[in-house]
């Protein structure tokens, strides 16, 4: 039996002419420039979008920002774990504390919020980064608010009270700072 070989596979001479290359490079929507000025080269590119686009443009000294407040809530956080009478009297000057359970737990509480610090650190997503420093700056709020109304109802201010309620001020607005430029769109290029 013998069997037909298949014919020898022909090269389209089209393929190699410049305008008919033009032309089906026309027709698959590539070559040209899209909606927002870029030039894809090829149909995946075009649908799969630039990775560029997606890059979070960090502000300056986010990193750093991020590094110190991470290590701010973990410091704090042992201390309230290991010293809790040391930490209250540093803020309250008072040396007589009912229980040590509540500042443990605050430091539980301190240790958790760091460990979301220490992991947001590493990460690139724009969402995470937003995400953990809108928990920064609620917690900065919360524990201005919480201090101020118990120095008030207790009639003492201590200066290491009024320090503590500065920083968490600034801590605050640098915090807010980064939220929004973190989310702000970026110009383009």
């Amino acid at each position: 039996m013998a069997t037909k070989q298949p014919p020898p596979l022909m090269k389209k001479h089209s393929q190699t002419d410049l305008v008919s290359r033009l032309k089906t490079r026309k027709i698959l929507g590539v070559g040209g420039e899209d909606d927002d000025g870029e030039v894809h080269r090829s149909k995946i590119s075009q649908v799969l979008g630039n990775e560029i686009k997606f890059a979070v443009r960090e502000p300056l000294g986010l990193r750093v920002w991020q590094f110190v407040s991470a290590i701010i809530f973990s410091g704090v956080a042992v201390m309230a774990l290991t010293f809790p009478d040391q930490l209250y009297d540093a803020v309250f000057e008072e040396e007589s504390v009912n229980s040590k359970t509540p500042i443990r737990l605050y430091g539980g509480a301190l240790l958790s919020l760091s460990l979301i610090m220490w992991n947001a650190l590493y990460t690139s997503e724009k969402v995470v980064i937003r995400w953990t420093l809108l928990t920064e700056a609620c917690y900065f709020g919360v524990q201005f608010l919480v201090t101020t109304i118990t120095l008030v109802e207790s009639g003492r201010i201590s200066t290491g009270a009024m320090l503590l309620l500065t920083s968490r001020l600034l801590f605050t607005l640098i915090t807010v700072y980064y939220y929004y430029q973190v989310g702000r769109r970026p110009k383009k290029v």
